[in-house]
């Protein structure tokens, strides 16, 4: 038994497919345990350690670096609930690699 008429199960599948292509991995040139440097936004001037890579979105997540804040709940039990300081992605094109000499390369 189909679930939609011809045109709508046409127009579905097309749908499905446009959204498969926009989720493409990209290539990352920025790997973890990289040494990089912020170059734009609020932590620009910033160096640390890449911790993880997203491809999909194109983002990676430094160390110390686009810090915020989120609370947690209780999780019951006598335990109650707190804020904690964690760090955000950032888009990889607004880090550039710390090669050993100390100098920032852009990677496109």
């Amino acid at each position: 038994m189909k679930k939609y008429t011809d045109t709508k199960q046409k127009s579905y599948a097309s749908r499905k497919r446009r959204v498969q292509v926009r989720l493409r991995a990209m290539k990352m040139r920025v790997k973890k345990g990289d040494k990089v440097k912020v170059i734009s936004g609020k932590d620009k001037g910033k160096t640390g350690e890449v911790t993880r890579v997203l491809p999909k979105t194109n983002r990676v997540v430094v160390e110390g670096v686009a810090l915020a804040k989120r609370s947690l709940r209780s999780t019951g039990k006598g335990q109650s609930g707190r804020i904690v300081e964690r760090t955000m992605s950032i888009h990889a094109s607004n880090v550039a690699l710390v090669e050993k000499k100390k100098s920032a390369t852009k990677t496109a």
